[in-house]
């Protein structure tokens, strides 16, 4: 049972859905998610390539699987189709353990995400294909396809929004790539409305990164204080605060785009909001409370994806408070200081992306590598 003071908990009732950024199988098989279900009010999960990494390329949870899909295949598969055939299975197990929260909010929650191939990112077809297949293999109607929000994924966005499918657009750093993919997202819905097609059962998450941002712009500003620049004391002032004003500032568009004729229209055949969805949540600074970026962006209608390590910090002792539409004055003076110190927040911003788009393929390089030589063991070992 839940605990009646679990912060956590209080999260939901205040709005915000809590999401779990983990996923393995072994923690699947031992029933982890659904006691994360039960007593945190978990309504969501998400996975990328770099979590798939760590959970396939290491240990031996996975072995039995690919053996399986092997047997199955043949020896001719590849590492691709190891790999993809373990994922969809455990995405499946996670949508399946979401599937009773899905259908008790109606399809407003309770949904798992599966992000395109890395290498599709700059690709607009690739993405939309890609979208689609995975689709069609997880089928499950709380899936989520996450594809990047570079400029490439926008118009994959509005096409898949457009097709029915939910749609969790990863990656966005700046608020005018936030926007661009909530343009995205009515316009696909749009296009439904006018194809005479039902909107009442298409989700989707704007996923908005944090942290990062934070450990970029603190580089600059330590290593300006180190060199002695002379606005040091003003610079200090904005250490650990630049992500949370943009965050904030974002909420706070969210706020008013949902108030406009146009979203009032699709809200009236049954559309949901595209909720804001706040990505790397964990502190990489020891300095900062561990539960920093969860407290300090609370407010309803968003969702915040943890990492276990987090969740745990939070459920321990965080403090549950509408946070996003506090001092939001005071987030655009922080973001007028931030210009007026020449830190370049859109430079950071820009270079995140590309950073995000590059970390992640190589996680998905080195996952399959690591598949891959899993793959050759199971076939030497049977002609041995």
């Amino acid at each position: 049972m839940s605990k009646p003071h679990n912060p956590l908990n209080q999260l939901h009732e205040a709005g915000q859905a809590v999401w779990l950024d983990f996923l393995d199988r072994s923690f699947l098989a031992e029933g982890g998610l659904r006691k994360l279900i039960a007593e945190d009010s978990l309504s969501g999960v998400t996975s990328n390539p770099s979590i798939f990494e760590k959970a396939m390329g290491h240990g031996d949870a996975y072995d039995a699987g690919f053996k399986a899909t092997l047997a199955q295949l043949g020896d001719g598969t590849t590492a691709m189709q190891l790999y993809e055939a373990q994922a969809v299975r455990d995405i499946q197990a996670a949508a399946d353990d979401l599937r009773p929260v899905y259908d008790r909010l109606q399809g407003k929650d309770g949904y798992v995400s599966m992000e395109v191939s890395p290498a599709a990112a700059n690709d607009t077809q690739a993405t939309l294909d890609e979208a689609r297949h995975l689709w069609h293999a997880v089928d499950r109607p709380n899936l989520m396809i996450k594809v990047p929000g570079t400029q490439a994924g926008v118009p994959a966005v509005r096409q898949l929004i457009e097709e029915g499918l939910n749609i969790n657009i990863t990656l966005l750093f700046a608020r005018d790539a936030y926007q661009a993919v909530a343009e995205a997202y009515m316009a696909g819905l749009e296009a439904r409305v006018k194809a005479g097609k039902p909107i009442d059962r298409i989700a989707s998450v704007a996923s908005f990164f944090v942290s990062r941002i934070d450990t970029q712009i603190d580089k600059k500003i330590d290593s300006r204080i180190e060199d002695g620049d002379p606005l040091g004391g003003a610079l200090l002032q904005l250490r650990g605060k630049v992500a949370i004003a943009n965050a904030k500032l974002a909420y706070d568009w969210y706020r008013q785009s949902i108030q406009g004729e146009r979203w009032k229209k699709l809200a009236a055949q049954g559309a949901m909001p595209q909720r804001l969805l706040w990505a790397s949540t964990g502190t990489k600074d020891p300095s900062y409370s561990p539960t920093l970026y969860i407290e300090t962006l609370i407010g309803s209608d968003t969702v915040n994806t943890m990492p276990q390590k987090t969740m745990d910090a939070f459920r321990d002792g965080g403090k549950v408070a509408p946070t996003l539409t506090q001092d939001v004055d005071e987030a655009q003076r922080i973001l007028d200081e931030t210009e007026r110190l020449d830190l370049d927040l859109d430079g950071v911003t820009t270079a995140l992306v590309d950073d995000g788009v590059t970390q992640f393929a190589e996680a998905f390089d080195k996952l399959v590598g690591a598949v891959d030589a899993k793959r050759q063991s199971f076939l030497a070992s049977k002609t041995n």
